[in-house]
């Protein structure tokens, strides 16, 4: 008889979100429901404490200094890294390079990966689902070499199209570069298949998990990706800290991308001597306490569970789909079959605009706008949509809030 995999333990809600001091207040005498996770999502108490402690106890520059401070400070930094590295999966810590985000870490492949080899002709393949952040750097790098930006499309789920992608696999590929998850639809795009058949031709893949990074675990030995970017702030974790995985082989063949302390080694008037990795990629004073508090937000969601929150945000989903699918004159944009847990909407003759600004009288936080992926709005035929974005400290009674206030709204503009 096989043996069937056990269903996680179901998370205590309410325990889970006295640890999270910003959703105890009320907003415009309301309860705050705050459903814009996937902007930034909330910072439980050990992360600020972490913070704190950085601040109060050990602050001092890293790498540099022979005092106890700068020892606390360098060993706090160094091991935020390997708990990086293990988060991850990753080889080594030498394939793990801080930067302030996501979007730092794909500015950093652009210009120090894409730039020195790209010729006129070559191509740099992503999807119609990018946020503007995995669109603009390579934009720039195209227009600074002669390469070629190739756009694989995608269908009214808001799937990619895996057929048109493979047509647009050639032997000019340079570079692929997607999203994990799109931050406007929720679609989890197909990476395995997506690393695979690149890799079948020879071509690196970068990863953008700015949005997969707080919803499911990751093992980037098995994925086998070549860069993986992804954000602290997503990860109940500081803004301004971020981290790129790279691979190895590759970070060592690549040129720094700024020039200062830290990432050399010597420096003459005749030139420098780069630093190893991965410091030859972190010119100047780091992020030391955005590091440290990236660690202790790993820690507390891998005390939660990342199976746990997994599962829990998928019934919030299938709740939030059904509840406000059911409301009057509202159309889901986005309805891929593997999604992360967030909806984007549009509610006939309401502007998004004006919905945002309605539910936060209700106490109620969602994200309204373009999302930084105006491509993938506009295949759509709509100038914005609203997006409630689900953590794993987010209720049902939060979904029905927000159901009942869209009614309202709906009924309030006709």
């Amino acid at each position: 008889m096989s043996a069937v995999a056990a269903k996680p333990a179901a998370l205590d809600v309410a325990r889970l979100r006295a640890d999270f001091p910003v959703l105890a207040q009320r907003i415009n005498g309301k309860p705050l429901a705050y459903l814009d996770n996937g902007a930034s999502s909330q910072r439980p108490h050990a992360v600020i404490e972490a913070e704190r402690h950085y601040a109060s106890e050990m602050h001092a520059n890293v790498h540099r200094g022979v005092h106890t401070l700068s020892q606390r400070a360098t060993d706090a930094f160094e091991a935020a890294r390997e708990r990086v590295r293990r988060f991850l999966n990753a080889r080594s810590t030498r394939e793990i390079v801080f930067t302030r985000g996501t979007t730092e870490s794909i500015n950093l492949v652009a210009q120090s990966f894409v730039r020195p080899r790209a010729r006129p002709g070559d191509e740099i393949l992503i999807t119609h689902l990018e946020h503007h952040a995995n669109i603009v750097p390579w934009q720039m790098a195209c227009a600074a070499t002669g390469a070629m930006l190739k756009v694989a499309p995608i269908d009214r789920r808001g799937e990619v199209d895996m057929e048109a992608f493979r047509s647009l696999l050639s032997a000019r590929t340079l570079l692929v570069a997607t999203a994990h998850v799109s931050n406007a639809l929720g679609t989890v795009l197909p990476v395995r298949e997506i690393v695979a058949l690149a890799h079948a031709r020879g071509v690196p893949v970068l990863l953008d998990g700015a949005q997969a990074v707080p919803h499911f675990a990751l093992d980037l030995q098995a994925l086998d990706c070549d860069f993986y970017a992804f954000s602290g702030h997503k990860l109940y974790g500081p803004d301004g800290i971020g981290v790129l995985y790279g691979r190895e082989s590759l970070l060592e063949a690549m040129p720094p991308w700024q020039g200062g302390g830290d990432m050399i080694l010597a420096v003459s008037f005749s030139g420098p001597t780069y630093n190893q990795l991965p410091f030859k990629f972190e010119a100047g004073t780091p992020h030391i306490s955005g590091a440290v508090g990236l660690a202790a937000a790993i820690d507390y969601v891998d005390g939660v569970g990342l199976e746990r929150i997994a599962a829990w945000e998928q019934e919030l989903l299938g709740y939030a789909t059904a509840r406000l699918g059911a409301v009057d004159g509202l159309t889901i944009i986005g309805t891929a079959r593997d999604k992360a847990s967030l909806v984007s909407f549009v509610v006939e003759g309401v502007h998004p605009h004006d919905l945002g600004t309605i539910l936060d009288q209700e106490g109620i936080a969602i994200r309204t706008g373009h999302h930084c992926a105006m491509p993938a709005i506009e295949f759509f035929g709509v100038p914005a949509t609203a997006r409630a974005s689900f953590a794993f400290y987010n209720t049902r009674e939060e979904i029905d809030r927000l159901a009942t206030a869209v009614a309202a709204a709906r009924a309030m503009f006709r």
